[in-house]
Formats: structure tokens, C-alpha cells, sequence
């Protein structure tokens, strides 16, 4: 089993990821917006956005980020994203038109176009928000609480029905015996001297006759 080393910050890491993080956002909304009239789009700008998170774990480790991140928002985004979708989808029904039908919006110059960009927007808050939750999710459900690596296979107790290493099941009882082969279990037992004790009536007859 691979050993996961503790997290260990880089200065040249975190001062690129500084540098380098509010331009992949400036990117991300600008391919969420666009994503109506050039190559782009919601999902792929939602996607961007979310790096950002996942960069500024690399760089400052995955417990802290987390930790300094407001849920609210996450949650926020993955819900505000599927409320703007619905309002802009469902409400040509008030106007009595059929769904999606974003000509009927009155007082809008170009209704088509600016719907559009309101559902690429409600798809890059949802797809940024879900992103980054399912980021922390496997990444902390992959490692201990801390970031501390994980025990050795040598550090753990063996069990009573662990193997060996070669493969063979273990005996708890030969597990414990001591080097030298004795079975500390084993009752100690008195080896005969090759002499009987004296009995009471062979220490009265010896007096008789004495």
C-alpha cells in the first residue's frame, strides 16, 4: 500500500498560484458569457472557474482551503444556478408561449440573445458549484482528517486470523511462544529421583527393629 506523505507547502507554488488565479477566473466568465455567439459556454466556463479552487488547494493544501471556503456559497451556486435556468426557461409560460421561447420577453432589445447568456450563466454557477464540492468530496474522502499520512502496513497489530508474509495463516499460540522453542503453557512436572519417599509403616518397622 502506497504511503501518502504529509502536504508541505511551496513558496514558488503559492506565489504562481496568486499570480495566475484571477486570470483563469477573468477567462472562465469571459467563456461563460460568450458562450451565445462564440465557441464556449457554460459548462466549460464553469469548469475553468472551478480550477481555480482546485489550483488554490494545490497550493495552500486541501484541509485549509476547504476549511476557508463558505459552504453557503457552494451551495448557493449549485442552487442559483438551477433557479436562473428555470426563470429564464419557464417564464414564456406566463406569457403564454411554450418553454424556452425567449422572444416573447417584453422591453428586451434582443431577448434571444441576452436569455441565452442568462442560461450559459445559471449553467456555469451550477457546473462551478457542483465541481467543487465533488472536488473536496474525493479528495477528503481519499485521506485521513489532517492530511496526516497514513499508518504503515508494519505499524498496524496483527489480527488472530492475519497471514504471515509468506502467505501462510497465522497461529496466535506460535505468534507468542519464545524464541528458545518452550511452550510457556506447558505445566511444569517433576522428573523421579529414582528413590520412593519413605511410607509411615516402613519408619515403624525400622524401629522394631531397632
Amino acid at each position: 500500500m502506497s504511503i501518502r506523505r504529509p502536504y508541505v507547502e511551496s513558496p514558488i507554488i503559492m506565489a504562481t498560484v496568486r499570480l495566475v488565479a484571477p486570470f483563469v477566473l477573468t477567462y472562465g466568465l469571459f467563456v461563460t458569457l460568450h458562450g451565445a455567439s462564440s465557441p464556449g459556454g457554460g459548462f466549460q466556463g464553469g469548469v475553468i472557474a472551478a480550477s481555480v479552487i482546485v489550483m488554490l488547494s494545490f497550493a495552500y493544501g486541501i484541509d485549509p482551503t476547504w476549511e476557508w471556503l463558505d459552504k453557503r456559497v457552494l451551495v448557493g451556486l449549485a442552487a442559483g444556478g438551477i433557479a436562473v435556468f428555470a426563470i429564464v426557461a419557464l417564464g414564456p409560460i406566463l406569457f403564454g408561449a411554450e418553454f424556452l421561447d425567449l422572444g416573447v420577453y417584453p422591453y428586451v432589445p434582443d431577448p434571444f440573445k441576452y436569455g441565452i447568456e442568462l442560461i450559459e450563466v445559471g449553467i456555469g454557477m451550477t457546473v462551478a458549484g457542483v465541481i467543487t464540492i465533488l472536488f473536496f468530496a474525493l479528495s477528503r474522502g481519499a485521506m485521513p482528517p489532517g492530511g496526516e499520512p497514513y499508518p504503515k502496513p508494519s505499524d498496524a497489530p496483527r489480527s488472530a486470523g492475519a497471514a504471515r508474509a509468506d502467505g501462510s495463516p497465522s497461529n496466535p499460540a506460535s505468534d507468542s511462544a519464545p524464541a528458545d522453542g518452550t511452550d510457556p503453557s506447558a505445566e511444569s512436572i517433576d522428573e523421579p529421583t529414582g528413590t520412593e519417599p519413605a511410607t509411615s509403616t516402613d519408619a515403624s518397622n525400622a524401629g522394631e527393629q531397632a
